[in-house]
């Protein structure tokens, strides 16, 4: 786990004990203010104003009655108080109720005894502890304060006992300030561990390496329109500044699918011209709406499955897709040494190859993309709890439909090979240099099994009866498409360890380019295009035909 996370981890904690603490003790001064818990004294409460305010005669409710006191913080404590009109003929109580301060020398008994008397002073105070104590009032007993004569204690308004709205106010606002700090220790986890909650940074295969580009953010990307859906999400063309990009978007419970195909993606040396060019990644949303978004290239022609349904494609296109699909292959098949920049190249088993996984860029060479179940060799370890029966049924090898695999590396990457066969049968299909018409595309098996075949369906026709698509005989009769063919059925044997491996397939075709070339006026292909030829698979310029891959 990066410093990042660890670090962000702590204040989280440190954060939410805070908040707790906080909380806790808030909430006991809310409650009270003093240890021990005392019970909350009564006072008679009266209010001469609203007394007289109706004109009817009757008494209105809250001019009268009782009223518990709750100190505030810093106070003395506990108080009853009176506040009278003193005139020659008459003693006319203004106020009563609870006396929150302590500014005032109180008796202690059951009778409000008056604290101090000016000269000229008609409106007279006095305050008491006790419950209940200020329902009388005794005018005639005078305790005299320590106090200058000339100084006069100011007089506040005894504030009314504590109302609705105060108690929740009291109890509401350390709830507030806790879920303040929460929010707050959830924004920096968010910053430290989801890309910046919602923002979407670029992803470099070394963490000291700086940025390569601005960060993406939600309100950069425009989603324009939705280009492909399958069971892990939905694909988006999305508007970045001036060009397009692709929008991979899982919903929240296949985020498990997004970190696989994310940390494949940030694999150190991952980078190749077929494999799909990787933009960023990051969540969006909170809670329940989130959605984990995969930010890569965008690619105008689509999967090579959409595009052969539409289109066919020349021999000189058929041997470039093939060529940059074994590339890419390969290059995920392969570990790579530790350069000075980057560490090494782990292998990488797709589990999931298909021509729907496979993308055309504008000058017709394919890129792989979709390694949600991907499986990632690390030196010294085993594939861990890889589920052996995933993919796409119809691309599934004999072995993986039979549950009969092997759990080491060499056998996920025949499982690959084997699909790679199928997505060349697919190709060579719409090609229109076959010597006759060309038939509509068609899925692999969809004859033998249909469109939405059962997993009992495929174990019946591939483990079973050992069908495969069918090889047609105008193939045979030209020579690169004769040569793909035999190549093809090498990929798909029902023998895993006599398949072919991606980077004699990468061999092959390159061969093939220089032994049967496209001719030069053909579009997309260029004259000079001249691929770089290792010919391990022991191929001779004699014959076409090389021996199978175990007797080289």
């Amino acid at each position: 786990m990066s410093r990042g996370k660890n670090v962000s981890g702590a204040s989280l904690q440190t954060l939410c004990c805070c908040s707790v603490l906080l909380w806790g003790s808030s909430l006991v001064l809310a409650i009270s203010p003093g240890t021990p818990v005392n019970p909350l004294m009564r006072c008679e409460y009266y209010n001469e104003t609203l007394c007289m305010s109706t004109s009817n005669g009757s008494v209105p409710a809250g001019c009268r009655g009782t009223e518990e006191c709750k100190p505030g913080e810093n106070e003395k404590g506990n108080l009853c108080y009176i506040l009278w009109q003193n005139s020659s003929s008459s003693l006319s109580i203004k106020l009563k109720g609870c006396w929150v301060g302590n500014n005032h020398e109180c008796s202690k008994g059951k009778h409000c005894v008056v604290t101090r008397r000016e000269p000229g002073v008609q409106l007279l105070f006095c305050c008491c502890e006790g419950d209940m104590c200020n329902v009388n009032l005794n005018p005639t007993a005078v305790v005299t304060a320590n106090l200058p004569p000339t100084q006069a204690a100011p007089v506040r308004l005894a504030p009314r006992g504590p109302s609705t709205e105060a108690i929740v106010l009291s109890t509401l606002t350390p709830l507030l300030s806790m879920a303040v700090i929460l929010a707050l220790g959830y924004y920096l986890y968010r910053r430290h561990t989801l890309l910046g909650g919602g923002h979407f940074d670029e992803v470099p295969t070394a963490e000291p390496t700086p940025l390569p580009s601005p960060m993406m953010t939600p309100r950069a990307l425009q989603l324009v329109e939705v280009k492909a859906q399958g069971r892990f999400g939905s694909v988006w063309k999305a508007r970045y500044m001036s060009g397009f990009v692709a929008v991979k978007i899982f919903p929240i419970q296949d985020k498990s699918s997004w970190l696989v195909e994310r940390d494949v993606y940030r694999l150190s040396q991952m980078k190749h011209e077929n494999i799909l060019e990787f933009l960023g990644a990051g969540k969006h949303g909170d809670s329940l709406d989130a959605e984990y978004w995969l930010i890569t290239a965008y690619h105008e022609l689509g999967s090579l499955c959409d595009f052969l349904k539409a289109n066919l494609v020349t021999w000189g296109e058929t041997l470039k897709i093939a060529e940059s699909i074994a590339c890419g292959l390969t290059h995920l098949h392969e570990e790579l040494p530790a350069t000075k920049l980057e560490p090494c190249k782990p292998v990488v088993a797709h589990r999931d190859f298909k021509s729907k996984n496979v993308l055309l860029k504008s000058d017709m060479t394919a890129c792989i993309a979709d390694f949600g179940l991907a499986v990632v060799f690390l030196l010294g370890t085993s594939p861990g709890e890889a589920h052996g029966q995933v993919g796409t049924r119809r691309y599934m090898a004999p072995e993986v439909l039979e549950g009969a695999i092997n759990f080491n590396q060499e056998a996920f990457l025949r499982i690959d090979m084997y699909a790679c066969g199928l997505v060349f049968w697919e190709l060579v299909s719409r090609c229109s240099a076959q010597d006759g018409p060309v038939d509509e595309y068609t899925l692999p098996f969809e004859e033998e099994v249909g469109q939405h075949p059962t997993l009992e369906d495929m174990q019946e026709a591939v483990v079973h009866k050992k069908v495969r698509p069918k090889i047609k005989d105008l193939w045979r009769k030209h020579q690169g498409l004769s040569f793909l063919a035999d190549t093809i059925e090498e990929c798909w044997d029902h023998d895993a360890e006599a398949r072919l491996s991606a980077s004699c397939v990468q061999e092959r075709v390159s061969y093939l380019y220089r032994k049967v070339p496209p001719p030069v006026k053909e579009k997309n292909v260029t004259a000079t295009y001249v691929p770089v030829v290792d010919i391990k698979c022991a191929l001779t310029p004699s014959v076409l035909l090389p021996p199978k891959e175990s007797s080289m």
